[in-house]
């Protein structure tokens, strides 16, 4: 396994990251451990969760996913220094006004809930989970510093923020000495590109920010699974792939069929094999529910695109002119 840096960091991650929003969804606890224990013998030493995982689920509270890592980690007696530990801040988490949000009350105590989940100490990741627009971001990124400063946190980074909001947050991290956010976690994959590549990329990019995409698969879209005039299986996940569904994307997986075929891979291996093939991406989030798909995902660490290749992928799914 080769590790890369956390953007301008010193702290060394795993080119793919374990995903955990499953965990306490479709997968229950023992296959957790199953999983978590497969990642961590094949060299992936990144694990991303959030404190609000799974909290659409019927029944489930949220904080769930985090408590599954932190019955791992004791029940197998996980050295602590050999999990880079992520996980966010910002959803829902009760009733009252505080329960939610970016505010220095809602941080505190949110951190120390997911500590005690977590059965740990210190988080290596804080990520604020989305913006919040209530929120000064200077409150916001004097409480993460001060998390940093206690030990309770050793980097901090972002999820779900528009290049203005980031540049924002790294401006006043500067302007005040503060802790700034050293990674960002957009929604990126070969049929979801411009919300990235608009903005965001150039400005990772130029600021050394690690760059953690998540649905690098587009929800399994880009498994191939789901072809053109093959009917829907009956699901939520399939109904929420509908809108995928365009003669476009179905041309895109033609595509990679051929592709996958000449490297003697999987579409899948395709799909992260191309994100992994722009060196600012630092590590996808893979969100395997069986030992099998990690397996599969991690193929995609031996599919190396050329240039040709990457540039039929681009032009297929070009959102801009330079693409074409």
């Amino acid at each position: 396994m080769e590790y890369r840096p956390l953007g301008k960091t010193g702290l060394k991650v795993s080119p793919l990251c374990m995903g955990t929003m499953q965990f306490g969804w479709s997968v229950n606890e023992a296959d957790t451990q199953l999983i978590l224990s497969a990642t961590l013998d094949a060299g992936i030493n990144f694990i991303d969760t959030a404190d609000i995982y799974s909290k659409w689920v019927e029944g489930n509270p949220g904080g769930v996913a985090e408590a599954y890592i932190g019955n791992w980690m004791k029940k197998n007696k996980i050295p602590r220094d050999q999990v880079v530990l992520a996980t966010k801040v910002r959803g829902e988490l009760g009733k009252g006004p505080n329960d939610q949000g970016l505010s220095r009350m809602h941080i505190i105590n949110a951190v120390e809930a997911s500590l005690r989940r977590l059965q740990t100490d210190y988080i290596d990741l804080y990520q604020s989970h989305w913006t919040d627009e209530e929120t000064p971001i200077e409150e916001t990124m004097r409480a993460f510093d001060d998390l940093v400063r206690q030990g309770k946190v050793r980097y901090v980074g972002a999820s779900n923020y528009a290049a203005w909001e980031l540049m924002q947050a790294l401006w006043v991290s500067d302007k005040f000495n503060l802790a700034r956010y050293d990674s960002l976690q957009p929604h990126y994959n070969l049929i979801h590109r411009d919300e990235f590549e608009r903005e965001l990329h150039a400005v990772c990019k130029a600021y050394g920010i690690a760059v953690i995409p998540y649905s690098p698969l587009a929800g399994g879209f880009l498994t191939g699974k789901y072809r053109k005039n093959t009917p829907l299986p009956q699901s939520r996940r399939a109904e929420g792939r509908k809108r995928s569904m365009s003669d476009k994307n179905f041309a895109l997986l033609e595509e990679m069929d051929v592709i996958a075929l000449r490297h003697q891979a999987t579409i899948a291996q395709v799909a992260i094999a191309w994100m992994l093939a722009d060196p600012v991406i630092t590590s996808p989030i893979i969100g395997a529910t069986s030992i099998e798909q990690l397996n599969e995902n991690l193929g995609a660490l031996n599919v190396k695109l050329d240039a040709e290749e990457v540039k039929v992928l681009n032009k297929l799914t070009a959102w801009k002119e330079d693409d074409e």
